[in-house]
């Protein structure tokens, strides 16, 4: 079996009433996804229709799909996952709101609740949506929302990023660590970012002043009295979450982002004399479209590792499972 048999093409879009997209029969591996025709998705009060171009591939795609992260969220089958898309507006809430039919944006859809952005079409409320980057591709933009806003969120909104402040970010080059990364050092941190040999300088040219390839060396060895820890792993790889309890000054704080993957955080911080929280994305327009605008502006960029065609889906969720992606990786849905 080859690569591109993982994934069977049922139907193109017969109806304008219809769609293709990527169906999830059962949770378990990838090869529980089959290409297919659903009906469209209708907007309802609040909602916009985008006709989707590109969708971000997240890692809560992949432990949804597995039966863990949002599956609770799964009420049916097939269901349609996805979270990141970039595309055109189809129709609006009304004919004077602030996006038209036309206009390209980009955003966080409502799955697993509603559809999800591996379709050809999403309907999703309007607070999750913005104006897509004018600098950016339809496939860069769909990398953006869910990993900026979470990367923002804890860096900005919690962590507070200002001079003089030391944060250590870890697993820095991946989709939500290259974000924290340029956050932090543009509110003016110093920022000290862990990472695989292959990215430490990459992670350099994105503002991070001091990196550490965790490959080689524990950072507990080299680093100390930080004000905050921004944990992308937690507990689930070499202990770096608790690890990280260490290297904070006291009264420092952390902050884990990756769900359920260090039950005792709580506990464990209290003990050792600092603070901690979880934190979950919320998507936000507001936050987007300033996001938006640090792109526009330079001052932020976008990673994509690589561009998959939907027919290969199950090949670009194989390729996030593996780790070691450097920024996002992507599948496009359509043609702009």
């Amino acid at each position: 079996m080859t690569l591109h048999e993982d994934i069977a093409v049922v139907n193109p879009s017969a109806s304008a009433e219809t769609m293709r997209a990527v169906l999830l029969d059962r949770f378990g591996d990838a090869g529980g996804l089959r290409l297919g025709d659903v009906t469209r998705p209708v907007p309802v009060v609040g909602e916009l229709l985008v006709r989707v171009v590109a969708a971000g591939m997240n890692p809560v795609d992949i432990t949804t799909r597995s039966g863990a992260g949002e599956a609770a969220g799964v009420s049916s089958f097939p269901a349609v996952l996805g979270h990141d898309f970039s595309g055109v507006v189809v129709s609006a809430p009304y004919e004077a709101f602030r996006l038209q039919p036309g206009d390209e944006v980009y955003g966080v859809s409502a799955a697993p609740r509603a559809t999800g952005s591996f379709a050809e079409y999403v309907t999703v409320p309007a607070q999750q949506v913005a104006p897509k980057p004018k600098v950016l591709s339809h496939a860069e933009a769909a990398a953006v929302p869910l990993a900026a806003i979470t990367a923002w969120g804890a860096v900005v909104e919690l962590a507070k990023a200002h001079e003089g402040q030391r944060i250590l970010i870890h697993a820095g080059a991946g989709g939500v660590g290259h974000f924290a990364v340029q956050f932090a050092a543009y509110f003016g941190a110093h920022v000290i970012a862990t990472a695989s040999g292959r990215n430490t300088g990459w992670l350099r040219e994105l503002g991070a002043n001091e990196t550490v390839d965790h490959t080689t060396t524990r950072f507990e060895d080299v680093v100390a009295e930080v004000d905050t820890v921004i944990d992308l792993v937690g507990d689930r790889q070499d202990h770096t979450g608790p690890r990280s309890l260490d290297v904070l000054r006291p009264g420092g704080l952390l902050v884990n982002v990756p769900s359920g993957s260090w039950p005792t955080l709580l506990d464990d911080a209290s003990r050792a004399g600092v603070r901690a929280t979880t934190y979950r994305m919320v998507p936000d327009a507001a936050t987007l479209a300033v996001i938006g605008r640090l792109i526009n502006s330079g001052d932020v960029r976008v990673a994509v590792q690589e561009v998959f065609p939907l027919d290969r889906i199950a090949d670009a969720q194989r390729l996030v499972e593996a780790g070691h992606v450097r920024g996002k990786v992507v599948v496009q849905i359509s043609d702009y």
